[in-house]
């Protein structure tokens, strides 16, 4: 039997409620069986977490480097980075320079293991934008490699990779979407809608759903506009961009099929006519995704659930993430549900097994 692959997770801001439900998800030995985790962070921080959801029985095993961890459930293995000064004033639920920076150094840092080879994937926790770029204006940079603003992880991962050609994947359970555009202006990312982009995304949700191991994937294309334009009276980017792109994805042997109108396109991948939908920016994808995902009970008043896992494709390297924000109104209470950073793990961990079988990741 081959071994589990290591997954470096980051513990995203702390300031946020990426240690709570971190210590929560590897408070699971079926985690365990599958992969061998560590953590990627303030070991004070993920210390402090299990305090918070009273989880004194976990031990916290501080590393100088990967080959230290232990792997053992009970046992959560933490590649200290000495970022936060004092915990005990150190600010929890809100924005701040310290914690953003801390942020921005886990995941710089796991991105360096995986290209290293030391880990098989990365698995992210929130950020928070805000924070992170206050950091990185605040040091000029000098902590940043130079770099003063990044969109998001996604940004981040693409440039300490060297990656041109990506996309965001959201999934939930059998429903699969990717981003022709994701952090610009609604008006922007109608201008993004051109052919070579629409046809590169096309290409990467077909590889990305032939490294899950769905053969001969159905690539589902959504139209931009409202009935997908109605043959140009209500706009023309499915006839010049969209419709060419799929022609082009056809003719390369991709079972593109599409454009498909927005407001049906979903409810048929639902209904499993497609294995992936192509959408045309952010909110087209996201909605439905988080519709699906995050689950509110109204007599409760708190959430029920929250799943769903982003993926960035295109990389040489795996990168999983949860699929929600820092929660910093829940921070600190122990209450934060770790359902989607399982979810990220356990997509994680299914590439992570189908490159080793495949002989890793296709450019």
């Amino acid at each position: 039997m081959s071994e589990k692959p290591i997954v470096g997770i980051t513990m995203g801001d702390p300031a946020g409620n990426g240690p709570e439900i971190t210590v929560k998800a590897l408070s699971r030995s079926d985690i365990y069986d599958r992969c061998r985790p560590i953590v990627i962070g303030d070991a004070k921080m993920i210390e402090q977490a299990a305090g918070f959801v009273n989880r004194p029985d976990i031990k916290i095993h501080r590393c100088e480097q990967v080959s230290d961890a232990l792997f053992t459930c009970g046992t959560i293995d933490v590649l200290h980075m000495e970022l936060i000064a004092d915990v005990k004033k150190f600010p929890i639920g809100e924005v701040s320079v310290e914690g953003g920076n801390a942020a921005f150094q886990c995941v710089r840092k796991v991105i360096e293991l995986a290209i290293d080879g030391e880990v098989d994937a990365t698995c992210t926790n929130a950020l928070n934008k805000e924070a992170m770029n206050k950091a990185l204006e605040y040091y000029h940079g000098e902590k940043s490699d130079g770099y003063t603003h990044f969109d998001g992880h996604t940004e981040i991962y693409a440039t300490y990779t060297k990656t041109k050609k990506y996309t965001m994947m959201l999934v939930h359970h059998d429903l699969r979407v990717v981003h022709v555009s994701t952090h610009v202006s609604l008006r922007e990312a109608c201008d993004r809608v051109r052919k070579d982009r629409v046809l590169d995304v096309i290409r990467i949700a077909d590889q990305a759903c032939k490294d899950m191991g769905i053969k001969n994937p159905k690539v589902g294309v959504s139209g931009l506009n409202p009935h997908c334009g109605e043959n140009g009276l209500f706009g023309t980017e499915e006839i010049e961009e969209i419709k060419p792109a799929i022609d082009t994805a056809i003719a390369e042997g991709i079972n593109a099929i599409g454009p498909v109108p927005p407001d049906t396109v979903f409810s048929e991948a639902l209904g499993g006519w497609y294995d992936i939908v192509v959408c045309m920016y952010h909110d087209q994808g996201h909605i439905p995704l988080k519709t699906l995902g995050f689950v509110y009970d109204r007599e409760k008043h708190a959430w029920k659930a929250v799943e769903g896992v982003n993926i960035t494709l295109g990389l040489p390297i795996i990168r999983t993430s949860v699929d929600h924000g820092t929660g910093f109104a829940l921070a600190g209470k122990g209450t934060s549900n770790e359902t989607s950073l399982i979810n990220a793990l356990d997509y994680a961990i299914r590439m992570a097994n189908g490159h080793k079988a495949t002989g890793g990741m296709k450019e």
